[in-house]
């Protein structure tokens, strides 16, 4: 016993390492300026720099739209396989691993050729306008719609986890008896014993688009990590600052939602 706890701390303590030292030396190269010793300006001029807000808002609302559109998609789906068709889980589960496969250069190259496609066929049809609106700067939807696909992976993998740890058949039939509609089975009765899973699939989700930079830079929109990449050219240090707060940042609502899901099943079982 004694030396199966010292192989696990030691596998834990290079993992530690693996983690930690790559980002102790992105902290030093911030901090350590030649000449100046150690100063924290990389990180006070993080906020005022030019395009550092508008690119996180962009990010965060980004975010906060591929959640809400793949959860809307996926949970009712999810719920609906299981409880109707069973069998067509291996396909399912297939098509939702595709993004993992297909290259996401490959991906963003078919998706520009549809782009560049629609304003040649749909410029007499109503479409046109709905076509133009997806791309619009401010709020690029069709990034969106690039996000929803690239976290069906992710979404499916952590959905499926959580409803196979409860018996979703017997809490909508016990919905159902008691006058419930189906729409009213699936938010009252399903969706509170799924408040893990949604949160897991919510934080995978929320940390791809905070991290995703190749869809967006080859459609020429500018979200938080192109924003990063393109500061790098003339501020190496302020972009390295920046990238080891978001990682920070990234940690913390980690450890926020291990504690609430921690928390939520200590008051289901009490």
């Amino acid at each position: 016993m004694a030396r199966l706890n010292l192989w696990r701390w030691g596998v834990l303590g290079l993992a530690g390492l693996y983690f930690l030292v790559p980002l102790a030396a992105s902290v030093v190269f911030t901090v350590d300026v030649p000449g100046q010793g150690i100063t924290f300006d990389a990180y006070t001029q993080i906020f005022s720099t030019d395009g550092f807000v508008s690119s996180l808002l962009l990010s965060l609302e980004l975010a906060l739209a591929t959640i809400a559109v793949v959860l809307l998609l996926m949970v009712p789906a999810m719920v609906a396989l299981r409880l109707g068709a069973p069998r067509l889980r291996p396909f399912v589960e297939v098509v939702c691993s595709l993004p993992l496969v297909v290259p996401p250069i490959a991906f963003v190259a078919g998706l520009g050729t549809v782009l560049k496609w629609g304003p040649d066929h749909l410029s007499r049809t109503p479409l046109f306008e709905t076509f133009v609106a997806i791309q619009n700067p401010d709020f690029p939807f069709v990034l969106v719609l690039a996000y929803v696909v690239m976290a069906l992976p992710f979404v499916y993998r952590a959905l499926d986890a959580g409803l196979r740890a409860v018996d979703i058949r017997t809490l909508v039939e016990a919905a159902r008896s008691c006058g419930a509609g189906w729409p009213q089975a699936l938010v009252q009765a399903v969706l509170p014993n799924l408040r893990g899973a949604l949160l897991n699939a919510s934080f995978l989700t929320l940390a791809l688009v905070l991290g995703e930079f190749t869809v967006a830079q080859l459609l020429g929109f500018r979200p938080f990590a192109v924003w990063i990449v393109n500061v790098s050219g003339s501020q190496a240090q302020l972009s390295v600052a920046v990238s080891v707060l978001s990682l920070l940042v990234t940690w913390v609502l980690l450890l926020v939602l291990a504690g609430f899901g921690g928390r939520t099943r200590t008051t289901s079982r009490g």
